[in-house]
């Protein structure tokens, strides 16, 4: 109230007394999930590159950028063993469509429309709070056969990424990623699978 009549500042300015017995510690962020999802890949025997951990962009975007890393990937390494990519960030939706999902759902469905059938792959992208914008699900995971799978159900989709419906689309795959609420935000992880035989 007295900040409204103008009687106090409304806002404690750099210096003032009520911040002399306070302390902020950063425990973690994006680095530090992104690093320990690298630490989990190498520790399986991956061959892992940390890619980003200030990723942004349109998700749909990313999305295909990251299928071509990985395709490319499958053609150009010699390496017997799997590869492991990890990305970290917040992607944006531009919503044109009456659909539900959120970032990261759009992101995968746009990496599995380009990626296809053909090779060993796993795409998984998650909100670290466990809130993929306004569903229930942090994210979701797409593979070889998410397409194969959806044209069993005769699902489109090209027609549920164009309506930013990829919540409907994940939820009938069963592809959705559910860890609830988490309690912390340090913005999405995304994890990219290339898999040797």
């Amino acid at each position: 109230m007295e900040g409204e009549r103008r009687l106090l500042p409304e806002t404690p300015k750099a210096g003032d007394i009520v911040f002399e017995n306070v302390f902020s510690v950063v425990i973690g962020n994006n680095r530090t999930a992104s690093t320990a999802a690298v630490d989990c890949l190498s520790s399986k025997g991956l061959n892992t590159l940390l890619l980003a951990d200030m990723l942004a962009g349109e998700a749909k975007e990313v999305g295909k950028a990251l299928a071509k890393l990985a395709h490319e990937s499958l053609a150009c390494t010699d390496s017997s063993k799997s590869l492991g990519f990890v990305a970290g960030g917040e992607t944006t939706v531009t919503v044109r469509g009456k659909g539900v999902g959120g970032r990261n759902q759009e992101l995968a469905l746009a990496a599995a429309l380009n990626l296809g059938e053909s090779e060993e792959w796993v795409i998984a992208s998650f909100s670290t709070d466990g809130i993929d914008g306004p569903t229930d699900a942090a994210g979701a995971i797409v593979d070889k056969s998410t397409l194969r799978r959806a044209r069993q159900l005769e699902l489109d989709p090209k027609k549920y990424i164009m309506n930013n419906d990829s919540y409907n689309f994940f939820s009938k795959l069963g592809d959705l990623i559910f860890t609830g609420a988490t309690g912390t935000n340090v913005n999405d992880v995304l994890v990219i699978l290339v898999l040797k035989k």
